[in-house]
């Protein structure tokens, strides 16, 4: 019975060492006293973003960490804890805009700190990653650029044309 929840835990612990050796982005937070419906808000949000979130004691956070080649990170380890990560690769900004919009709306969440591209990271530069626009907004920018020069030349063009319509009517 003892073995059996060992090797049960040893399996958990090595499950979570393998997500977050492919993960991109890694998040620690505290959620502790968001209501059951806020947590739940959160949690479709991210897994919509395919965002994962997990909690799990600290021990196997810490083992877990350590069997990934993650150092540095147990100190985020300690009171209640919730780890975010993600190992898409396009946007690893999205993680940190949710929970920095559930951390401004909820007094309660906390970010501890977390990981990204495997490069240490504190709660400021997650919030200041939580500014940057989405892969989404980032490409609906470069083509409203993109777009700007033909758009004015089109214009001024225009211009002419009413202008010379005008001359020609008097």
């Amino acid at each position: 019975m003892v073995r059996a929840a060992i090797a049960a835990k040893e399996k958990l612990v090595d499950a979570l060492a393998e997500d977050l050796k492919t993960a991109k982005a890694v998040l620690v937070i505290n959620y502790l006293g968001l209501t059951v419906d806020q947590v739940t808000e959160m949690r479709k949000e991210l897994r919509d973003s395919d965002v994962k979130m997990k909690v799990i004691k600290n021990t196997y956070l810490k083992r877990a960490a350590a069997k990934a080649g993650i150092e540095g990170l147990d100190e985020t380890f300690v009171g209640p804890t919730a780890v975010i990560y993600t190992a898409d690769s396009d946007d690893i900004t999205e993680p940190a805009r949710i929970v920095s919009k559930y951390a401004d709306k909820y007094d309660v969440v906390e970010i501890k700190g977390g990981m990204l591209e495997g490069k240490l990271t504190n709660k400021e530069e997650i919030k200041e990653l939580a500014a940057i626009p989405g892969r989404e907004g980032l490409l609906s920018m470069l083509v409203s650029v993109l777009q700007a020069p033909v758009r004015n030349f089109a214009y001024a063009v225009k211009a002419v044309a009413d202008s010379k319509d005008e001359g020609t009517a008097e």
